[in-house]
């Protein structure tokens, strides 16, 4: 709570309305854009670029919506310049986030990869959030089962969850509780929603 009774959250202007739906939402749960020294659409996703921000849901309709109906230009009150890009450019940084804050947590000794070290992981209940490659086999991937009261994040490839765990490529990977676990699976929600994904297929859980 803060000053007056009023929550954190609302203090720090946590809730934000998309421009394509029009509805209020936690910050995580869209993509902030701004405007460029061209006055050029840019992607925000740490959200930290100066300049007034545009927000959309992390999803990829949305992001079309916004695009096709002028939705950035009427938000600016100017014309600004969309790229032809704009949801492949999200959708590419976000991965990138998504695996940078995997491989911090690697690096902090709360994710672990490798079928067998996964295993060992959820049978003593350490792991938190179960995650798997999104082009691994489905027959492997149902052998692990996602934490009681934890996360599943199946949105990633093998080959970007092998650069989080500095390996070729990688299929099934775990993470503890604490440190930036929650921060993985906030970030996970906002690349499926913008990714081109199978119906179902790599939704995070929980």
């Amino acid at each position: 709570m803060g000053r007056g009774g009023a929550s954190k959250d609302r203090a720090d202007g946590a809730e934000r309305k998309c421009i394509a739906t029009g509805e209020v939402q936690p910050k995580h749960g869209l993509i902030r854009f701004v405007i460029g020294p061209e006055d050029q659409v840019v992607p925000d996703i740490l959200g930290k670029l100066p300049g007034r921000g545009i927000w959309v849901s992390a999803d990829r309709a949305a992001l079309k919506t916004a695009m096709k109906k002028g939705l950035f230009s009427r938000s600016a009150k100017q014309p600004v310049k969309v790229p032809d890009d704009l949801v492949c450019e999200v959708e590419k940084q976000l991965a990138r986030r998504v695996v940078d804050l995997i491989s911090m947590q690697r690096k902090a000794g709360k994710a672990v990869a490798g079928y067998e070290k996964v295993k060992g992981w959820l049978q003593t209940e350490e792991a938190e959030v179960l995650i798997q490659a999104v082009d691994g086999s489905g027959r492997g991937k149902s052998k692990l089962s996602t934490p009681h009261y934890g996360h599943y994040i199946g949105c990633l490839t093998a080959d970007e969850l092998g650069l989080a765990f500095g390996r070729q490529t990688v299929i099934h990977g775990a993470l503890a509780s604490g440190g930036l676990t929650q921060r993985v699976v906030e970030e996970a929600h906002r690349l499926y929603g913008v990714r081109e994904n199978e119906a179902g297929s790599g939704q995070p859980k929980g």
